[in-house]
């Protein structure tokens, strides 16, 4: 099964969602970004995220989860995260190619 099946795709990479903890890119790659929903506000009958955690991971088994983390933020919507963990992750792959 092609890996476009099995997840969620924004803008070309997969969007994986396990609880509150998001993950966006492929793991094969050298960098992901890591999305934590710290906190949600009611709006009609959804929850919507209203404070959210995001990091730019490096994948690299043989570092430290700690020194993993090459950059971090914290955004007031899910969307605003997203939007910029996809500029962050796309700058950090162009740059490790080069």
């Amino acid at each position: 099964m092609a890996e476009s099946s099995q997840f969620l795709m924004y803008k070309g990479k997969p969007l994986v969602r396990s609880g509150d903890t998001l993950y966006y890119g492929n793991m094969s790659d050298k960098y992901v970004v890591k999305m934590l929903i710290k906190s949600k506000k009611k709006s009609g009958d959804l929850e919507i995220a209203d404070k959210v955690a995001i990091q730019l991971v490096s994948t690299d088994r043989n570092i430290s989860p700690r020194r993993a983390v090459v950059k971090s933020s914290e955004k007031s919507t899910l969307f605003l995260a997203i939007d910029i963990g996809c500029v962050w992750l796309n700058k950090a792959l162009k740059e490790s190619v080069s």
